[in-house]
């Protein structure tokens, strides 16, 4: 890497940690609430979600899958039920995190927080996570991410495997493009994990959580993915997908 690229980098680094910081704190006032709303409806794109939030159920209906939430949107979700929420982002880098957060606390929801990767191959740990917080969490329950398309799909495709004991060719489902998944994109890397895994079980049968945990390889998947520009740009630059 030439030393202008590490400098870009290294800017590029320090202000996504001035923005953790900025977000990660506690809201102090009815102006530092405004800011946050204004961040997160602009930089966060949230002005797309308040016309479409991409909420679908999951199953037999315990889990619903959306896109990120609005506080307003967090309340008609407890008014329907919900008593937990999964955050997949990881990143608090706007100020919806501490909206969100603030809103579940004050609604008396669980809000969990899970770092999922809609460009790269699923980690063990991250998968193993989904499941344990699956069997502990009270329900009925939300999961989601910025779009609702890409990381909400591949855990309400786990919740499936996992709770509900489905197929895995089915639970790969919620990841299509019904629900905005683009599958020649980058993010398809996601789809590509539950589809290796059917490659495997098809000539080895093996259960999920055991190919997980004993065969699958994360830099091995990586190779298998040959995303279209086409849709990388759809994705990346279009949709502004995280």
């Amino acid at each position: 890497m030439d030393e202008s690229a590490y400098q870009k980098l290294l800017r590029r680094n320090l202000k996504r940690h001035a923005r953790i910081a900025r977000w990660d704190r506690p809201l102090q006032g009815h102006v530092e609430r405004a800011k946050a709303w204004l961040n997160m409806l602009v930089a966060d794109h949230g002005l797309l979600r308040l016309a479409y939030l991409n909420a679908h159920p999951v199953g037999s209906g315990r889990l619903w899958r959306s896109a990120q939430p609005t506080p307003r949107q967090l309340a008609r979700f407890h008014r329907a039920g919900i008593r937990s929420v999964i955050c997949l982002r990881g990143q608090r880098e706007y100020g919806s995190w501490p909206l969100e957060r603030d809103a579940c606390r004050d609604l008396g929801i669980d809000l969990h927080d899970v770092t999922v990767r809609s460009r790269e191959a699923p980690q063990v740990e991250t998968v193993l996570e989904l499941k344990r917080l699956f069997e502990t969490i009270r329900y009925p329950a939300l999961i989601h991410c910025k779009s609702g398309a890409d990381r909400a799909g591949l855990a309400a495709a786990l919740y499936l495997i996992f709770q509900e004991k489905r197929a895995v060719s089915e639970a790969a489902e919620q990841l299509s493009f019904r629900y905005g998944h683009m599958r020649s994109a980058k993010t398809g890397i996601l789809y590509r994990f539950l589809c290796a895994y059917a490659d495997y079980d098809a000539h080895t049968p093996i259960a999920f959580e055991d190919w997980v945990a004993e065969v699958y390889d994360p830099q091995a998947l990586v190779g298998t993915q040959k995303p279209r520009r086409l849709q990388d740009f759809v994705a990346d630059h279009v949709l502004r997908r995280e």
